[in-house]
């Protein structure tokens, strides 16, 4: 093995650099952005609930298709230009906002009565009371049907008991026209409606659910006088509603800051079966700017007690301001990082391998480790000897010349061909006396020239 190689190997080893990558850059790249879009929607669907069941169950609520449902009002009123939204957090239920609610039959009138309360100062509320028994379609129907779809089973009042007591809900049987009657709203039997400046037919005229109370001021009548929907006379004061009631307020105004409290008791007013019709529609445009809501404003529907409620998690709130702007700021930091990582100057680097291939695994792994143990400087004096042997042999001189009689020996003979080359003897000194790499392989690099000279 060469001292001299080693030598140089151990000086100048390094990392070395690794091939071409097997993927292009626009590989790569498409399947980090195709891989961070898919996690980054998996994340939003866990917050937000997406994808993890419909709500369209067939009850009487903002996200039902069916008859007793409110999807068609809440759609309408998106393309009217509302902010639709429906709620399934009870705190935002306390937002600003138009809210509507549609309990069911059953639900706890005390928990109504709560939401109501923590909105009076927050935005007007609309309540639309419950009427129809939904059930499933039966197995001929069940063919044809969507989902979500219901048949309607019989009508019933709604028990909340603890929300509004003093106002009375009943439910008309069905309406029995005399023969020969030719009035209004008694023709075929139809059942009419007036109010809001417009007038109407509902699509069921055997089943009216009506209010009466002596805090309630009505915006719709039945064509029997009955209340279909009313204004809860409540000492506040709005005049939008005012202007479109079919009666004077009774209380003196106490407090101006409240907002509005309106109830439909007749759910075909609103609900997909009655929003079939258009002069309901006209009723919503009539009803929703008069509760104090501007063109654009938000109109929340709740869900919650309809049992379609959902609590925030880590999730929701990351997505949800005021976390939301971290967020955003957490993934533009990924997303340079990744840029930057991308866009890396030149091929990656990998190690030395421990052990070399081919014939050069000796020197290699003999650089390796005098580099490791860092006595670079203890290879002048092999390097010397030998050089001084194989000049000694081949300028044919005596072997049985000692160390020093040799170096002048090989003085005299570079004197004699190259008169102003630098002696044997100094090139070798400056070698045994260098410390750092560079002085070392350039002494080196000297002494392997004076050999090729003289043996040339």
């Amino acid at each position: 093995m060469s001292t001299g190689t080693v030598m140089k190997e151990a000086i100048t080893a390094g990392p070395v650099q690794v091939g071409a990558n097997p993927f292009s850059r626009r590989a790569v790249l498409g399947i980090v952005l195709i891989g961070s879009v898919l996690f980054l929607a998996l994340l939003w669907m866990i917050g937000t609930g997406t994808g993890m069941g419909s709500a369209n169950n067939g009850r009487a609520h903002a996200a039902s298709k069916g008859l007793t449902g409110y999807a068609a009002m809440a759609d309408y009123l998106e393309r009217r230009g509302y902010a639709v939204r429906k709620v399934r957090n009870e705190g935002a239920l306390a937002q600003t906002g138009l809210l509507v609610l549609t309990p069911p039959a059953f639900a706890d009138g005390k928990e109504i009565e709560k939401i109501v309360s923590r909105r009076r100062y927050r935005g007007p509320t609309l309540v639309i009371t419950p009427k129809w028994i939904e059930m499933p379609p039966v197995r001929e129907q069940a063919k044809t049907a969507k989902k979500g779809w219901v048949r309607l089973a019989g009508a019933q009042e709604p028990r909340w008991k603890g929300f509004l007591d003093d106002v009375t809900v009943g439910l008309d049987a069905p309406v029995s026209v005399a023969a020969g009657d030719k009035k209004a709203g008694a023709k075929s039997g139809i059942a009419q409606w007036r109010g809001l400046g417009f007038s109407g037919t509902l699509p069921d005229r055997e089943h009216r659910l009506w209010g009466k109370g002596d805090r309630l001021v009505p915006l719709v009548k039945g064509q029997d006088g009955h209340i279909l929907a009313a204004l809860i006379d409540d000492g506040g004061s709005y005049p939008g509603l005012e202007d479109l009631a079919l009666a004077g307020m009774r209380s003196k105004i106490e407090d101006e800051d409240l907002y509005p409290l309106v109830v439909v008791f007749e759910p075909d007013l609103l609900d997909n079966y009655g929003m079939s019709r258009r002069t309901s529609a006209r009723l919503l445009d009539a009803l929703i700017p008069a509760m104090e809501v501007d063109k654009g404003g938000p109109v929340l529907f709740d869900l919650t007690l309809n049992g379609l409620g959902r609590s925030d998690n880590l999730l929701t709130l990351a997505f949800t301001p005021p976390f939301l702007a971290a967020t955003l700021c957490l993934l533009l930091a990924a997303v340079i990082i990744g840029w930057r990582g991308f866009l890396r100057f030149g091929p990656p680097f990998a190690p030395d391998r421990a052990i070399a291939f081919g014939k050069r695994a000796l020197v290699a792994n003999s650089a390796g480790l005098v580099r490791r143990s860092g006595r670079l400087h203890l290879l002048s004096a092999p390097y010397v000897e030998r050089a001084r042997e194989r000049l000694v042999q081949a300028l044919a001189l005596p072997r049985t010349l000692d160390p020093e009689q040799a170096a002048e020996a090989i003085d005299r003979a570079l004197a004699s061909r190259h008169p102003d080359a630098e002696p044997f003897t100094v090139i070798a000194a400056r070698l045994m006396a260098a410390r750092r790499p560079h002085d070392l392989l350039k002494a080196a690099r000297d002494l392997h020239a004076l050999e090729r000279m003289l043996i040339r």
